[in-house]
């Protein structure tokens, strides 16, 4: 029934039942008010966006996406707050600095090789600013942003931080100053094997690798980047044990394929541990599975998530291991570069006229913290950087130059090309 009455609903009808919801103060029929506004959306407005974005792309040459790169960039900069430091920005216009906004800038601009610019003096106080964060423990702490879920949650929060941090650095040409003592753990043989079975697996696979990103891209930085030869061999028990629980049948941890919201779920696990494995070259198991799950999560918009708005998140997570994995092997090559011409389409759908890109089309997003929240529509420095990335990505196989307008590193996390 809602359904149906999404279909023949006006702007005009629509407003005027909200309207009556509020006079009547009736709970239900404001809900219903509230779902038909959804579905009108969803049926109605999303489209608009999606045609946008392939009357964008069917007609697109080098010039425009360089404008989508100017664009994107002075988004950038209409959240630099240089009263405070040349490398503070704010997470939307108007907000007030935070580290997580800096990083998203400095891998923003890196991307876009809009770098360069930065005089010796600037790129110095750009890296000791983001330095200063640190505490003795390794770990960056935001006071702005810190509140309990911050110490706890690994999709957000300080360990997740220390992910940003690593590559932020990176691209700048600095270092983590301190060594990540929460690392420590691992030092003895066959604790990381323990710490792996003692995961909350079966309630929140998505969760936990999220956290096994956080503290392996932490131990790849220590090896790589500080010396810390030690953490090899926690990383090669990491791997060892991932191999053995890692599923044959579709190439991911926990999850089936018996729904949509599995596939999902399983890719979104996936994506988290397959980066770890595309920065150390190690080789994954079953391919061909893993990109037949990753391809069966695409929607008919073009996007990969169950909900037709698909999330920043939800795309690259399908995006990033079909692209590396296209160059890894010729299995459905033909199908992934179809894949990426509708995802291009949906990406572009995405982008805001003020040159921002929002999360998920049409609806808000508190990212962890009150600061760090989107309306919907509304542009922000997260998802302006991960779909950034994601056409990064897309590029290296749909665009004439292969990719070559990106600057990618050579460095642990997300931002690195195979």
């Amino acid at each position: 029934m809602i359904k149906m009455l999404s279909n023949r609903i006006s702007e005009k009808g629509l407003q005027d039942t909200l309207n009556h919801a509020c006079r009547v103060g009736a709970q239900k029929t404001l809900s219903l008010a509230m779902r038909l506004k959804r579905q009108v959306y969803l049926r109605h407005t999303l489209p608009k966006h999606v045609e946008k974005g392939r009357t964008q792309w069917l007609t697109a040459s080098h010039n425009d996406f360089q404008k989508i790169h100017n664009a994107t960039l002075e988004y950038i900069r209409s959240n630099q707050k240089p009263e405070v430091c040349i490398g503070a920005y704010s997470y939307k216009p108007k907000g007030p600095a935070l580290l997580y906004a800096s990083c998203y800038a400095a891998l923003t601009r890196h991307l876009y090789d809009d770098l360069d610019n930065l005089s010796v003096t600037q790129r110095r106080d750009w890296i000791k600013y983001i330095q200063n964060y640190q505490c003795d423990d390794g770990l960056f702490r935001d006071q702005l942003i810190d509140i309990p879920l911050a110490e706890d949650a690994d999709w957000w929060g300080w360990r997740h931080l220390a992910l940003h941090v690593i590559m932020a650095l990176t691209v700048l040409g600095g270092k983590v100053l301190k060594p990540f003592r929460l690392l420590n753990i691992f030092r003895k043989h066959g604790e990381m094997t323990k710490w792996l079975v003692g995961r909350n697996w079966e309630q929140d696979a998505v969760g936990v690798s999220n956290e096994i990103q956080n503290y392996g891209t932490m131990l790849q930085y220590a090896r790589n980047f500080q010396g810390e030869d030690w953490c090899n061999e926690p990383l090669n028990e990491m791997y060892n044990w991932l191999d053995q629980h890692q599923d044959p049948q579709t190439g991911y941890w926990v999850y089936g394929n018996l729904t949509a919201r599995d596939l999902s779920m399983g890719v979104q696990t996936g994506y988290h541990l397959w980066c770890l494995y595309f920065y150390d070259e190690r080789p994954i198991q079953y391919i061909e599975r893993i990109i037949d799950s990753c391809l069966a999560t695409q929607n008919r918009l073009g996007g990969f998530g169950v909900p037709l708005n698909s999330s920043a998140c939800e795309d690259i997570d399908s995006i990033d291991p079909l692209v590396k994995m296209s160059f890894m092997t010729d299995y459905r090559k033909q199908d992934i570069l179809e894949a990426m011409e509708k995802a291009m389409i949906w990406l572009l759908a995405n982008h805001n006229n003020d040159g921002g890109w929002v999360f998920r089309r049409g609806d808000p997003l508190v990212y962890g913290h009150d600061l760090m929240t989107d309306n919907a529509d509304q542009s922000s420095m997260f998802p302006t950087w991960f779909r950034s990335l994601s056409i990064a990505y897309m590029s290296k196989i749909l665009l004439n130059d292969n990719g070559n307008d990106y600057i990618f590193i050579k460095c642990p996390g997300h931002q690195f090309w195979i």
